[in-house]
């Protein structure tokens, strides 16, 4: 085979992405990163969740069938919903995956995808993982058979305040689990995630050196495969027109950034609780009094569904957005990388999903956390009690505690220590992605891995 042949085989690599918004948005980041550096780019995806290849029109789409898949499979219960990628996808991957042919050079996979292991395997194809959390969180799954060993897990309400001895700082309220009727599912879907992700080629990260330390320090003893963090991915300077966030609306409403350029620098409260968080009508009402009574402006994310049994806003109480007199803001949608980085907004109100989180971090900005499930407990406590870049509301949400947490961040002078924090983080962000940085070096070792593997 002559040289050109064998180049033209070390290039091409096969993308293949959770279907969930927070999974798809790093992995096109990712997959432009990786275009930029002169590899071609096969995204293998869902009818579930599609991302819009009018966006990258410098990728190449191909759609694996899965009639078996539906919002609503999604919606009843997410471990059984991926229990079922992973068992109903083998067959569909392997047929997607021999109609590109021998020119890949491997596919990156979302680690919750554990069957694409035996389907590479099959192919003698090399699989690589892409954990779209945090390291932090990460281990913490990895931990599972030993916080089940020692009565962690399950949880029980009688010991949510105790301290997770064998993972500093947790508490046992902080493990990253879900409410689901199928407990014994979700660990088994976590150790094969674990397990597969160890037996792979080499696994790549949305964080950086850092940030996160001690956490990939203790990655490299327990998991021997290569490991590249080279985040932020959103941070890389790549030439690229397109939108990784896929499936943001396609008017692109920018309305929440007109409305910010009216307000006082450092003075609005923006607030996302992310695309798959769902809360109850109690909370909301809680949420919207708490935000009312701060007297600061914010900018509220409400997409539709956010609230169980609700459209959109029709359990806002009448008049509520009138009694406010243009103080809140309130959109479907919002373009959150330019709304964190816009200067008139000083606290981002989140759930702390780790793309969030990390965004948050890079602009510099203070953390208001209340988190939902799985990851988004580690990273709160990451967030309050490791970087201390934010807060965390530790009890049921009501408009007291909103308030006070509004205010101690937005005016008094722990306020102003978070931000100095955060600022310094945001720095950190910014050199190590350029040349010398610690991902600069880290996505140029993934490159000469890629080729020459």
């Amino acid at each position: 085979m002559d040289n050109t042949s064998s180049e033209r085989i070390r290039r091409r690599l096969i993308f293949f992405p959770l279907p969930l918004q927070g999974h798809i948005s790093p992995m096109l980041h990712l997959a432009n990163i990786l275009h930029s550096k002169g590899f071609s780019i096969t995204i293998l995806h869902l009818k579930l969740n599609p991302p819009n290849p009018a966006n990258h029109p410098h990728f190449t789409f191909r759609l694996i069938v899965d009639d078996d898949f539906s919002k609503e499979s999604f919606n009843a219960d997410l471990v059984s919903f991926l229990a079922l990628l992973n068992d109903k996808c083998v067959e569909p991957l392997k047929q997607a995956l021999l109609a590109e042919g021998d020119a890949v050079a491997c596919l990156i996979s979302d680690a919750i995808f554990h069957f694409t292991t035996g389907v590479c395997e099959s192919l003698r194809l090399p699989r690589i993982v892409l954990r779209t959390g945090g390291v932090c969180s990460f281990l913490a799954f990895a931990a599972f058979p030993l916080l089940l060993e020692k009565s962690y897990l399950p949880l029980r309400d009688d010991r949510l305040e105790e301290a997770v001895i064998e993972l500093p700082p947790l508490r046992i309220k902080d493990l990253p689990v879900i409410n689901t009727p199928h407990q014994d599912m979700l660990y088994e879907l976590v150790q094969e995630m674990v397990h597969q992700t160890k037996a792979s080629s080499g696994l790549i990260w949305n964080s950086f050196q850092e940030l996160e330390e001690t956490s990939i320090a203790k990655l490299h003893q327990d998991f021997q495969i290569p490991i590249f963090p080279i985040g932020p991915f959103h941070k890389h300077n790549v030439n690229s027109n397109s939108n990784s966030n896929s499936n943001a609306p396609s008017s692109q409403n920018h309305s929440s950034i007109s409305w910010l350029d009216k307000q006082v620098p450092k003075s609005v409260i923006y607030v996302s609780f992310g695309s798959i968080a769902t809360i109850e009508e109690p909370e909301f009402l809680e949420v919207a009094w708490g935000l009312a009574s701060s007297k600061h402006p914010f900018l509220w994310v409400i997409r539709p569904g956010l609230v169980r049994g609700a459209e959109w806003l029709e359990m806002l109480p009448g008049g509520f957005l009138d009694g406010l007199n243009g103080r809140g803001h309130i959109v479907k949608w919002a373009p959150q990388l330019e709304v964190l980085a816009h200067p008139s907004v000083g606290v981002f109100w989140t759930h702390c999903g780790w793309n969030s989180t990390l965004e948050s971090i890079c602009e510099g900005m203070p953390m208001i956390c209340t988190p939902c499930f799985t990851d988004q407990r580690v990273n709160a406590r990451y967030v309050s009690h490791v970087w201390k870049v934010g807060e965390q509301i530790e009890k049921e949400l009501n408009r007291e505690r909103i308030e006070r947490a509004v205010r101690r961040l937005m005016e008094e002078r722990e306020g102003e220590e978070v931000r100095e924090r955060a600022l310094f983080y945001k720095e950190v962000a910014n050199v190590c992605v350029r040349p010398g940085g610690s991902s600069y070096d880290s996505l140029s070792k993934l490159v000469k891995y890629l080729s020459f593997s």
